[in-house]
C-alpha cells in the first residue's frame, strides 16, 4: 500500500472512530484516489492504517455501504467502490424547457416509442421540433418512431378549462380547447409522418380519447423514463374571437417535469414500470378511437 501524507496523519497515536474512518475513505473516493470498481484494502490493512480494531473498520464500511458508495460488502473479499449514481438531469424544469432535451435523447435510440397523456399536444408539438431538426440535419437516425397520445374526448364535460361562470360544454371555452387540441395534434402528426417521405423512416402516430380530464401530464420515453408534471389551475382571461374568456385553466408548458428513470434504482424503475402499465391499460380498455377534426 502506498502511504500518503494523509495515511501518515491517521497513523498517529490517537484512535479513530468508525465515522472518521468512513469520512477519510469518502474523501479518497471524492478526490479520485479510489475509483469506481477499485477494491478497498483488506480490513486488516485498514485496521493497521487507522490504528483501530477490525470492528471499527467494519462499522465504517457499513456506513459507506449505506451511503451507496460500496458494493460487494461481504466477509469474503474487500468491497469495491460503487459506480456513481445515474445522472438525474438536474432539478425539475418547466415542461417547455425540460422536455425537448429529454425527447432528443430518446430519439437517439434505434426504435423510438413515446407515449403521452396530456390535455392538448401543444407542448409536445413544440418540444419535438428539436429532435426532428436533428434528424433533418443527419445527427439523429432512428429506424422507427411510434408515438401514442391520450387526450380528453370532445364528448365529455371537461374539469378544465371551464368558464368561471360555470356554463356548459358548448361554451366558447370548450370550443377554444377543442380547436386547439385538434389543430396542435394535426401539426404534430404531420411533422412526424413527413419523416416517411424525407428519410424513409417507419413512423406511426396514433391518438385515442380519454373519458376523463387528466390532472397530470405524463411522457413515457422508450419504456426507460417517465416524466410527470402536475396541471396547476389558475384563473385567467384570454381573447377568443370577439370575446374575452374568463376561465379556470392550466398552463401545461409551465408545469414542472419530474424525471424517473429505470437506471436510477428500484424506486424509479417501479414508477416507470407502473406508469407504462397504467398507460397501456387505458389505451387498451376505456379509451376510444380519435380523429382530429
Amino acid at each position: 500500500m502506498v502511504v500518503t501524507q494523509e495515511n501518515v496523519a491517521v497513523n498517529g497515536s490517537r484512535s479513530f472512530s468508525p465515522q472518521e474512518i468512513a469520512d477519510a475513505l469518502r474523501d479518497r473516493i471524492r478526490t479520485g484516489d479510489l475509483k469506481a470498481g477499485d477494491r478497498l484494502p483488506t480490513q486488516a490493512d485498514l485496521a493497521e492504517e487507522f490504528g483501530v480494531e477490525r470492528g471499527a473498520v467494519r462499522q465504517a464500511l457499513r456506513l459507506l455501504q449505506e451511503a451507496g458508495l460500496l458494493t460487494n460488502v461481504s466477509k469474503g473479499s474487500p468491497p469495491r467502490i460503487a459506480e456513481p449514481p445515474a445522472p438525474t438531469h438536474g432539478e425539475p424544469q418547466p415542461t417547455m424547457v425540460g422536455l425537448a432535451p429529454r425527447l432528443t435523447e430518446a430519439f437517439s435510440a434505434g426504435d423510438v416509442r413515446i407515449d403521452v397523456v396530456c390535455h392538448t399536444a401543444e407542448t409536445l408539438m413544440v418540444a419535438i421540433g428539436e429532435p426532428l431538426r436533428q434528424i433533418h440535419e443527419g445527427r439523429l437516425r432512428p429506424e422507427s418512431i411510434e408515438v401514442r397520445i391520450l387526450v380528453p374526448s370532445r364528448e365529455i364535460t371537461l374539469a378544465f378549462p371551464v368558464p368561471v361562470d360555470g356554463s356548459g360544454e358548448d361554451s366558447p371555452v370548450h370550443q377554444r380547447w377543442l380547436s386547439m387540441r385538434n389543430a396542435q395534434g394535426q401539426v404534430l402528426q404531420h411533422n412526424l409522418l413527413a419523416l416517411r417521405a424525407t428519410h424513409g423512416m417507419e413512423v406511426k402516430v396514433t391518438f385515442r380519447a380519454l373519458p376523463f380530464t387528466p390532472p397530470v401530464k405524463l411522457y413515457l420515453l422508450n419504456d426507460q423514463e417517465a416524466l410527470l408534471g402536475y396541471y396547476l389551475l389558475t384563473r385567467r382571461e384570454e381573447e377568443y374571437g370577439s370575446q374575452t374568456l374568463d376561465m379556470y385553466d392550466a398552463l401545461g408548458s409551465q408545469s414542472l417535469l419530474f424525471s424517473f428513470q429505470r437506471q436510477s434504482g428500484e424506486r424509479d424503475a417501479a414508477f416507470v414500470e407502473q406508469s407504462q402499465l397504467w398507460f397501456d391499460a387505458l389505451w387498451e380498455t376505456i379509451t376510444t378511437d380519435l380523429t382530429l377534426s
